[in-house]
């Protein structure tokens, strides 16, 4: 009996062991990755905080500026009875590889807001990382995150174009609204996509009239200097939140006719518009935002706080 309670003692020091071990070995791995995590978050921080990488960044700023100008230049010249161009991101892009260098600029253009996005990403980890509170978190997240999205979404598409597969933005939608607009659930779908444009339209006007905007600027000792970015940053907020609930207006309409052919994207969207009571001058007075939101663009670039 003695052997016998023995030898289940020496099974039960074993099994011990053996779950000792395991725990210390799972221990180990899980140290090992948040050592290796740390490392990986150190060397991007370090990336984030160069020079040489905040100064490229910047041109994606440039770059997005140069590409809202020419939107609105097409605007204002669709306001004008041109009706040459397409007044959206496909249409700038053209007008650009038709410039002399123009390709070698889509082909810059694309790589330095695909850094800039890259840039947005990590100070969206970053701000998330330092907020104090879920609240602050998700807002602080959500405040570099959005135009970290717009950026690569931009990047993706100007190499696209300066590759030679770019297509134009209404297309684009419809192609990609057609399919879901044959059931209920993709008409839904179609809808609050719609419906979310619009709060990201609202969104920007209220950025402009708050002037909240200003608050991820520094502030600039050169008075000239500061009233161009809040005079160009309010009126092309306000003028990119209207063309923005534009196109959001229309998905909706496209989801409820269930008519992908309404689903027009920005250029669709200023079109329509020209061709309502108003419209043109509405039409032009958001060719002039937009143009000038691309100035506040260039601005940014060089007191966007990095």
């Amino acid at each position: 009996m003695g052997s016998h309670e023995s030898a289940e003692r020496g099974d039960e020091h074993a099994a011990a062991s053996e779950e000792s071990a395991a725990t210390g070995a799972v221990g180990d791995a899980a140290e090992s990755v948040g050592d290796a995590a740390e490392t990986v978050e150190d060397a991007a921080e370090t990336v984030e905080e160069q020079p040489a990488f905040q100064a490229v960044a910047r041109g994606g700023f440039l770059m997005g500026g140069l590409v809202h100008v020419l939107i609105g230049w097409i605007a204002v010249r669709l306001a004008l009875g041109d009706s040459g161009g397409s007044a959206d991101q496909s249409g700038a892009m053209a007008m650009i590889a038709q410039a002399p260098g123009g390709q070698i600029l889509l082909w810059a253009g694309g790589l330095v807001m695909g850094i800039l996005a890259l840039w947005l990403l990590l100070r969206t980890w970053f701000a998330a990382r330092s907020a104090q509170g879920l609240r602050a978190t998700v807002v602080d997240a959500l405040r570099w995150l959005g135009p970290a999205v717009v950026y690569a979404a931009l990047s993706v598409m100007v190499l696209r174009f300066a590759a030679g597969g770019g297509s134009s933005s209404e297309a684009q939608t419809q192609s990609a609204t057609a399919g879901l607009l044959g059931s209920g659930p993709g008409r839904a779908l179609v809808l609050l996509a719609g419906a979310v444009v619009i709060g990201i339209g609202i969104g920007f006007v209220v950025l402009g009239v708050t002037r909240r905007f200003l608050r991820q600027l520094e502030r600039s000792g050169a008075r000239s200097v500061g009233a161009a970015l809040r005079i160009t940053g309010i009126v092309g907020y306000v003028a990119k939140g209207l063309a923005l609930a534009a196109v959001g207006a229309l998905l909706g309409w496209a989801a409820i006719s269930a008519d992908p052919e309404k689903a027009t994207g920005l250029d669709g969207a200023l079109k329509t518009m020209a061709g309502l009571p108003a419209g043109v001058a509405m039409l032009l007075l958001i060719g002039v935002g937009l143009i000038l939101f691309g100035v506040y663009c260039a601005l940014r670039s060089r007191y966007q706080e990095m």
